[in-house]
């Protein structure tokens, strides 16, 4: 498989409205990312609130996104679940909808052995037929997936990279040390993002790039030319916003800065909720600082 999930990739919000999902808005975002420079896009994933959507509602925001990027950019589709034959029925249709790979989260609640997750991910990868991006986000899903199992995993060829949300820089560094230059690794979280990349992570699926695309984008082609000093200062500059958008659990704030941004409401599903006054007061502080890289109604 030689699809490239190397860059800055947003993990996308899922816009609502009353009565649904806002699937026009979600087309429109997807195409401003793509023309603000993103190299791929992911739907369904954490950020898109995916454990609140219908399953009708989890394959037609996948080929929607698919419709939206029209082949520009590679979709990595977010269809993991708790329940093997779930994850299996998500992968095929994404497969059919045209996505270019699958991003697969451990299996969250049943906190399943190291050989259940290689088996799970095996036999999701190989129903669907295409490249699979792990993702270990222990935090959320009560498991995590060692390094020694990744490497394991890292084998099939099928299974071609980790996006790695554990906060541990130390297993990452294992995790790249045991893969090899071949795997990608990719970071989760926008604040360990050039950490990552020095250490040899291939990029970041990103929370924070659904708002502010540009200087993520700006960040990793710095890196990537080398740019060292000129990264590390613009990492720095980002960092105040990347922890922002995580004073309350994502996607509470990233949906209400996008709502502050007048394109899709910035509504979340229960049991995610509005964020408190002093965190909302803190978001359109950023909101006003950072305006000018934010989608605008009609852009």
């Amino acid at each position: 498989m030689t699809v490239n999930f190397r860059g800055v990739i947003p993990a996308l919000v899922t816009p609502f409205t009353d009565n649904g999902v806002d699937y026009p808005a979600l087309r429109a975002h997807v195409d401003w990312l793509i023309k603000a420079g993103v190299n791929a896009v992911v739907p369904c994933g954490t950020t898109g609130e995916s454990p609140t959507l219908t399953n009708e509602e989890h394959n037609r925001v996948v080929t929607e996104t698919v419709e939206a990027a029209a082949g520009r950019i590679p979709v990595l589709a977010g269809t993991g679940s708790n329940s093997t034959a779930e994850a299996i029925d998500m992968s095929k249709h994404a497969q059919k909808a045209g996505a270019s790979g699958l991003l697969l989260v451990s299996p969250y609640y049943n906190k399943p052995t190291q050989e259940g997750l290689y088996r799970h991910f095996v036999t999701v990868a190989e129903a669907a037929g295409l490249p699979v991006i792990l993702y270990n986000i222990p935090s959320r899903c009560g498991v995590n997936i060692l390094p020694e199992t990744v490497a394991k995993l890292a084998e099939h060829e099928l299974i071609v990279g980790v996006k790695e949300a554990t906060g541990d820089l130390n297993q990452m560094i294992r995790t790249i040390e045991l893969c090899g230059p071949g795997f990608l690794v990719t970071c989760g979280d926008d604040g360990l993002s050039l950490p990552l990349w020095s250490v040899g992570g291939g990029g970041v699926i990103s929370v924070a790039a659904n708002a502010i695309p540009g200087p993520i984008i700006a960040l990793w082609r710095e890196w990537e030319a080398g740019k060292v000093a000129e990264a590390r200062k613009a990492f720095f500059d980002l960092l105040p916003f990347f922890k922002a958008i995580f004073l309350e659990t994502n996607p509470i704030p990233i949906k209400f800065l996008m709502g502050l941004s007048g394109v899709m409401s910035g509504r979340t599903r229960l049991p995610m909720c509005p964020p408190s006054a002093p965190v909302q007061q803190t978001l359109k502080d950023f909101y006003q600082k950072w305006s000018a890289h934010f989608p605008a109604p009609g852009k």
